[in-house]
């Protein structure tokens, strides 16, 4: 399993959510390829700040389940958690870019 930083956990957690809130922590877990314990840790916090919301539904096996939902805090929070993580991918792009091009340059110069 991999290891994300709490706010790209965080981030990537609540676009999955917003696009089906029916998944389970398992299902979130396998997704993002960490585990169901750093999963459970990530939601309590989302939970715990407001970001997300979890109702009770039964599912067709009359089985208690959640559905986590955004709550308008938790859409402000994605957006602005896009953000931020667009800037450092785009600096992180601009260094790799830069790399690249020294390494081409130095297999052509050998």
């Amino acid at each position: 399993m991999s290891s994300l930083p709490p706010e790209e956990s965080h981030l990537k957690v609540l676009r999955l959510l917003e696009a089906d809130p029916a998944l389970s922590q398992r299902d979130l877990s396998q997704a993002l390829g960490i585990s169901l314990g750093k999963i459970n840790y990530c939601m309590r916090a989302l939970l715990d700040k407001g970001l997300i919301k979890m109702q009770n539904f039964r599912n067709s096996e009359n089985k208690l389940g959640y559905a986590y939902f955004l709550t308008p805090a938790g859409v402000m929070a994605k957006a602005e958690m896009t953000k931020e993580f667009l800037k450092i991918k785009m600096q992180e792009y601009e260094i790799l870019k830069r790399e690249i091009d020294q390494l081409r340059q130095e297999v052509e110069n050998s």
